[in-house]
């Protein structure tokens, strides 16, 4: 009985005595803020493996072959629906 006693004892909180701790104004926050976005910023710059130039150079002569595939093939279905209709149309 005098265990538990002694426990109730322990695990009362202690009088709040220290007084509320003031919030910085609101520029101070607001520019600390800015401050933490651009450090966490540069630091995850850091971490990106950019590519090497002819992985570049790959890459950009990959997109413009798919670009002037997909602009030939639309350019074709075009011509091709409006010969269709011209014809549907004629009779």
């Amino acid at each position: 009985m005098a265990e538990k006693a002694e426990k109730a004892v322990k695990t009362e909180k202690p009088a709040k005595t220290e007084k509320k701790e003031k919030k910085p104004f609101f520029l101070i926050r607001f520019f600390r803020s800015i401050k933490k976005f651009f450090r966490d910023t540069f630091t995850e710059m850091k971490k990106i493996v950019w590519p090497s130039k002819k992985q570049v150079i790959n890459n950009t002569l990959v997109v413009i072959a798919v670009v002037i595939v997909a602009g030939l093939v639309i350019f074709g279905l075009d011509n091709l629906f409006g010969l269709i209709l011209k014809l549907i149309l004629r009779t």
